[in-house]
């Protein structure tokens, strides 16, 4: 993921604050929260790992499919990277 490099600081925040929300479920699971609660937390958390899934793939397809030409970027085959996005998207989607 060397293409995600300026957006590396962006990412990790976005890895702690689903730390935090996911500490949080854990802890409305412990103390008996509302049902209600939990799935509120338990949605949040889902809609945050969606959003960093989603900035992770257009990081993917700008720089490895639509091949953005980042000066010093090796030249992928757009057939293979694509085949790979597909993979991906598969397994994500199951």
């Amino acid at each position: 993921m060397a293409h995600t490099q300026k957006e590396k600081p962006h990412l990790l925040a976005r890895i702690r604050r689903l730390q935090g929300q996911l500490e949080g479920l854990r802890r409305s699971v412990e103390e008996d929260k509302e049902c209600n609660e939990v799935l509120h937390t338990l949605a949040a958390f889902r809609g945050a790992i969606n959003g960093l899934m989603l900035e992770i793939l257009e990081g993917h397809i700008r720089h490895h499919v639509m091949n953005d030409g980042e000066a010093g970027s090796h030249a992928e085959d757009p057939i293979e990277a694509a085949e790979e996005l597909i993979d991906v998207l598969r397994k994500y989607l199951r």
